[in-house]
């Protein structure tokens, strides 16, 4: 019965490492760290990290990094009534 089991728990174990992959740093997403001007910082929501604040070059808007109690997420920085944050037009 071990064997049995230690079969089924060593693809499992991979699968579960696979998971485990790094958040993608501002270099990697077109656009680095950025200071956020206070316009911005004035209009977004309190609960955001505008510290880690970042131009994505994609789209031309703020994300930001979340770090919560079980993993790490890139977000769109967003306005206190939900809306995304860009320094240019939606297309």
């Amino acid at each position: 019965m071990t064997k049995a089991k230690a079969l089924f728990a060593a693809p499992l174990s991979l699968l579960a490492l696979a998971a485990c992959e790094p958040v993608p740093t501002g270099s990697s997403t077109g656009a680095g760290l950025v200071t956020v001007p206070e316009s911005v910082a004035s209009i977004a929501a309190p609960y955001q990290d505008l510290t880690t604040a970042r131009v994505r070059a994609e789209d031309g808007c703020y994300w930001y990094t979340h770090q919560g109690p079980v993993e790490t997420t890139e977000l769109p920085l967003r306005t206190t009534n939900g809306s995304p944050i860009c320094v240019r037009p939606q297309s």
